[in-house]
């Protein structure tokens, strides 16, 4: 059920419909109850209002805890995406260090991991960023094989800052595959849900007029379902509306491409 909840939560349409449909008839059921049973007494009345205010109390916290840190892995993942812009940009510079042949075919190397960093920000379909990753692999193998020649030929503290450069590209990306793969737990989910089921089947019980109860029960189903979709979305790197664009890497190779490279600062 937890897998299931963590395969529904990438998607935050399918979460809010979800969420509706279950807290909604929660809400049903607890008025159900209520029409069933009668209304209670004074004493349990006033326990009951107790009750209710706490958790509506326990779910607007977690729901506020839960939606901040979504925006603070959000925010991660665009720190990473800038700081990876910056690794690339600056070894860009740097391999002019290197003699003229090896530079050549570093830059060379370094445009066309460029690009696959852009189309792993960009990748939305499974498939399509399984090859993206291959060929990231792939690229940062050769990368890797291109510096460590010129170094160990040159073992000098030029060529240190070089294969030091090459060294933050590569450890870039596993930080920003990090920021991707760092998502509320399906265990948070599974709380948050529980939590809102108990309020709405108190909320539907609590309902003292049997015309306005009624109209008034799609409400509290309604709110938590947009703020569940609305963390769903933040929380989702791929599938949501609020997504990290590569803006500094696009900026960085239109740079390449222009030949403005030679204008970066060093590091």
């Amino acid at each position: 059920g937890l897998i299931y909840m963590e395969g529904i939560a990438k998607y935050p349409l399918l979460v809010f419909t979800v969420s509706f449909m279950i807290l909604w008839l929660c809400a049903r059921l607890g008025r159900f109850l209520f029409l069933k049973h009668g209304k209670p007494e004074k004493e349990l009345r006033e326990d009951f209002n107790i009750i209710l205010a706490a958790t509506l109390t326990l779910l607007k916290l977690i729901i506020g805890f839960s939606f901040s840190k979504a925006a603070n892995r959000y925010d991660q993942r665009r720190n990473y995406e800038e700081a990876e812009a910056n690794a690339i940009g600056t070894e860009y510079v740097r391999a002019e260090l290197l003699p003229g042949a090896d530079v050549n075919k570093i830059r060379e190397l370094l445009k066309s991991y460029l690009d696959q960093r852009m189309a792993f920000y960009l990748a939305k379909d499974e498939s399509e960023l399984a090859q993206v990753n291959a060929r990231t692999t792939g690229l940062q193998t050769e990368l890797w094989s291109a510096i460590r020649d010129p170094a160990a030929a040159q073992p000098n503290p030029v060529t240190a800052l070089v294969v030091s450069g090459m060294n933050d590209v590569l450890n870039s990306q596993g930080y920003a595959q990090f920021g991707f793969w760092n998502r509320i737990p399906k265990g948070s989910w599974a709380l948050m849900l529980a939590i809102a089921i108990g309020c709405n089947l108190l909320v539907g019980y609590g309902s003292r007029s049997v015309t306005a109860g009624t109209r008034l029960l799609p409400i509290l189903p309604l709110l938590v379902s947009i703020a569940f979709m609305l963390i769903a979305d933040i929380d989702t790197p791929r599938h949501g509306f609020i997504r990290v664009r590569p803006q500094n890497l696009v900026s960085l190779s239109d740079s390449i491409h222009q030949n403005r490279a030679a204008t970066l600062p060093l590091k």
